[in-house]
């Protein structure tokens, strides 16, 4: 699952990758997540940071907790595609921010990405 490396501490950056696998569908509605001891194997981390990392997604109504179970990812059509857009806009931001650094204006930003849409080539 390694590397982190986008400046953001480790337990935000693993809290970023859970939702977007949630936002993707990777992580289905329902899906039981790996322990705790098994996450901080799987990401590289001290158990005490993917602790905080479950917590933390509890707590913004991400996943639930059935003690003596696991974790489990919350069946809220809404909640994912509430996460779902908030995903499309930073990566919306992303390239918009990728394409003004080429310096493309607005509307070559559009025609290629009709272009694109269209099956096209850029």
């Amino acid at each position: 699952m390694l590397p982190y490396t986008d400046g953001a501490p480790i337990y935000a950056q693993i809290i970023a990758r859970i939702k977007a696998d949630i936002a993707t569908g990777a992580l289905s509605p329902g899906s039981r997540l790996p322990s705790v001891r098994d996450a901080a194997v799987e990401h590289r981390v001290n158990p005490n940071t993917m602790y905080r990392v479950m917590t933390e997604l509890e707590r913004e109504g991400f996943i639930q907790a059935e003690r003596g179970v696991g974790y489990f990812v919350v069946d809220d059509p809404a909640l994912t595609d509430a996460l779902r857009r908030d995903e499309a806009s930073k990566a919306a931001a992303a390239f918009l921010a990728r394409m003004d650094e080429l310096g493309l204006s607005p509307d070559e930003i559009e025609a290629l990405l009709h272009s694109l849409l269209k099956g096209g080539t850029p």
